[in-house]
């Protein structure tokens, strides 16, 4: 479940089936987008999920195999596009292949091990399923506590009522612990060359870029996960995340990667309804993915999968019911991870 709390700012409640835990997440954008940049963008919440979902495959089966993992970190790039028009329609958010990137002082001398690791761990991670098919989303759209008919996105049966409000007033922390912060705001990700962005561009009419989204992952010696985002393309702010692959201290990675696919989403709602100055009072989303387990953690030993995002929209605005219905569309059509969804990809793996 997201919602909206300004126009680039949100809130998630995250809940993973058969996990004691549900996780409270907030998410907000750079001077790019006009934002506060007092929380991650979207994309880093994507990257984090998918990086460490492969660090517990790749761990999983060098033990297995009786293989040391010492001075172990994945780094993972992935990239983006955003081109054509918002107000003519053609605007259209693209996924590019990640790049995967192995580096570990065990394995040193042992190309061929390493790269058999890295190569059956994207596949027996979850994120496989997202990466690798054509999984287009399905929506149910509510206009003013009113379900209508979603238009030209795929529709579903399934309706949840986003009751926004209630459902984040009974949260409370979990007992016990002392509790480290999750997440933790760095400096400024240093320019590259490849940065186009300046304060608003992302909010352009026209557009034409390639984004570039890295996060690197280390191993903690109490058992949890760091990982450490730059946004290079367009240039914003480092975050460092905490993970726990078992889901409890910290979130585990399909926690992260399902907050990202709806923070993205929910960006693009209010960003076109910016670019096109029209009345968006309030919106949020009930959100359900289904994941397999991974082949190597879950002990399955297949492929990982996973469904398509299944979407319920909840639109307040005195806006008419065509404008909701093209807000659906465009917001859909321009999510960067409704994208990597929808696009048949290749983690391209290296060992460094």
């Amino acid at each position: 479940m997201v919602r909206s709390l300004s126009v680039m700012q949100k809130e998630a409640l995250v809940a993973i089936s058969g996990e004691s835990r549900a996780w409270r997440l907030v998410s907000d954008e750079g001077d790019y987008l006009e934002g506060f940049d007092e929380a991650p963008p979207p994309l880093a919440f994507l990257s984090t999920g998918m990086v460490a979902s492969y660090l517990g495959e790749l761990l999983a089966l060098a033990a297995a195999r009786g293989i040391e993992t010492d001075g172990i970190r994945l780094t993972l790039d992935n990239y983006y596009t955003m081109q054509g028009s918002a107000l003519r329609g053609t605007m259209v958010g693209g996924a590019d292949h990640p790049v995967l990137t192995l580096e570990c002082s065990a394995l040193a001398g042992r190309r061929e091990d390493a790269l058999g690791l890295l190569f059956d761990a994207t596949g027996a991670s979850p994120m496989y399923g997202l990466v690798s098919g054509l999984r287009g989303g399905t929506f149910a759209l509510l206009h003013n506590g009113a379900r209508i008919d979603p238009g030209e996105i795929a529709g579903q049966e399934l309706a949840v009522e986003p009751d926004d409000d209630a459902a984040f007033s009974l949260l409370h922390p979990a007992d016990g612990g002392t509790w480290e912060a999750l997440l933790e705001r760095g400096g400024r990700t240093p320019r590259a060359p490849e940065a186009t962005s300046a304060p608003g561009s992302s909010l352009a009419e026209t557009q034409d870029r390639r984004l570039h989204v890295r996060a690197v992952c280390t191993p903690r010696d109490d058992g949890l996960w760091s990982i450490e985002q730059s946004m290079f393309n367009p240039q914003g702010t480092m975050f460092r995340f905490l993970c726990d692959p078992a889901g409890m201290r910290a979130p585990g990675p399909l926690a992260y990667a399902a907050a990202g696919i709806g923070f993205c989403f929910m960006t693009q709602l209010g960003r076109y309804a910016k670019i096109t100055r029209r009345d968006l009072s309030r919106y949020a989303i009930v959100q359900d993915i289904v994941f397999t387990p991974g082949g190597a953690t879950g002990g399955t030993g297949c492929a990982g999968g996973a469904g398509a995002p299944q979407t319920t929209v909840s639109i307040e605005s005195g806006e008419d019911a065509d404008f909701v219905r093209q807000l659906l569309k465009m917001g859909e059509q321009t999510c960067f991870l409704h994208a990597l969804c929808r696009t048949a990809l290749r983690t391209r793996i290296a060992f460094d």
